[in-house]
C-alpha cells in the first residue's frame, strides 16, 4: 500500500515548525532527541504510517524549523500544543525519544486529556542537563584539546551497544554526513541552546498522579539514559509497563529497528 506523505512549515507558537506528516488513522505524535530531525525517525514513520496518521515536527531549534537563540522545555510543549491546535488534533498517541521522552512528559503533563497512550523511548524523569554535555562534562580530562567535532565524534561512538554490527554505526554516520551536506547540522551556539532547554527538569513528583497507559524502552547498553532511569520512570507511573531491549545502547531504533516497531504496535494494538 502506498502511504502519502507531506511536508510542510506551519506557524505555530511565534515560529516556523517543519512537520512531516504520513498515513491515516488515529493521530501519533513523534517527538525526536536532541541534534537530530524527523528524518532520523523515517524508519519508524514509514512502518507505522500503513496505521497511523504519523505527525512528526523537527523540534524548534533543529532540523528545518526555526532555530531561536535561546528558547525552555516550555517553548516545546506550548510548539506540540499550538501544532495540535493548528492541524485539528484533539486527541493523539505521543511517542517521544531521549530528548523527545522529556518533552512528551511535560506535553502529558500539561494536557493529560488529550494523550490516549504515551511511549517514553531511552528515557529520563528528572535532570540537571542534557545526558549527553553530562557525559563530555564526566570525561572533560580525556578529551581535553579536542575540537567539538572530534568530541561529538567520540560521544556518537559510545552510543551504541558493544554487538552493534559496523554497518549499523555507518549508517548513522551517513545520516549525520548527509545532514551536514544539507546545511542541518547544528552550530556550536545553536547546540547550547538545545541542551540548555532541558536543563533542571524534574517529573518525579508529578508521574504519580498521570492516568495515562504508558510503554517505556530503554537500552541495556544506553551510556546516555541507561536502564535503571526508565525502571524509576515505570514505578513512578500507575500504569506503566518497561521493556527493556538488550542488544541496544541509546540508539535502539537503529539497532533493533523491527524489535523497536514491534513493541510499539504491541503496545498501541493492546
Amino acid at each position: 500500500m502506498s502511504i502519502a506523505w507531506t511536508e510542510q512549515v506551519l506557524p505555530v507558537n511565534g515560529i516556523d515548525l517543519h512537520v512531516t506528516q504520513a498515513g491515516t488513522g488515529e493521530p501519533l505524535l513523534m517527538i525526536h532527541g536532541v541534534t537530530v530531525d524527523a528524518t532520523f525517525e523515517h524508519h519508524e514513520i514509514e512502518q507505522l504510517a500503513d496505521t497511523y496518521h504519523v505527525i512528526a515536527p523537527d523540534m524548534r531549534g533543529h532540523g528545518r524549523s526555526t532555530r531561536p537563540a535561546a528558547f525552555t522545555l516550555r517553548d516545546h510543549v506550548e510548539d506540540m500544543i499550538g501544532l495540535l491546535d493548528t492541524l485539528g488534533v484533539q486527541r493523539t498517541l505521543v511517542l517521544g525519544a531521549s530528548m523527545g521522552s522529556y518533552i512528551a512528559q511535560a506535553l502529558t503533563l500539561a494536557i493529560p486529556d488529550r494523550v490516549s497512550k504515551l511511549i517514553l523511548v531511552v528515557a529520563k524523569a528528572h535532570g540537571a542537563s542534557s545526558s549527553s554535555a553530562r557525559i563530555l562534562a564526566e570525561h572533560a580530562d580525556e578529551l581535553r584539546g579536542m575540537s567539538r567535532e572530534e568530541q561529538q565524534r567520540w560521544l556518537n561512538a559510545r552510543m551504541f551497544a558493544p554487538q552493534t554490527p559496523a554497518a549499523v554505526r555507518q549508517h548513522v554516520l551517513d545520516w549525520i554526513a548527509a545532514r551536514q551536506g544539507l546545511g542541518l547540522d547544528m552550530t556550536a551556539g545553536q547546540l547550547q541552546a538545545a541542551n540548555n532547554a532541558v536543563l533542571d527538569f524534574d517529573f518525579g513528583g508529578q508521574l504519580p498522579d498521570l492516568d495515562v497507559e504508558t510503554l517505556v524502552i530503554s537500552g541495556r547498553h544506553d551510556i546516555l539514559n541507561p536502564p535503571e532511569e526508565g525502571q524509576q520512570i515505570a514505578r513512578l507511573l500507575p500504569h506503566a509497563h518497561l521493556q527493556v531491549f538488550e542488544h541496544s545502547g541509546h540508539l535502539l531504533s537503529w539497532e533493533e529497528p523491527d524489535h523497536y516497531v514491534d513493541a510499539i504496535r504491541t503496545f498501541l494494538h493492546e
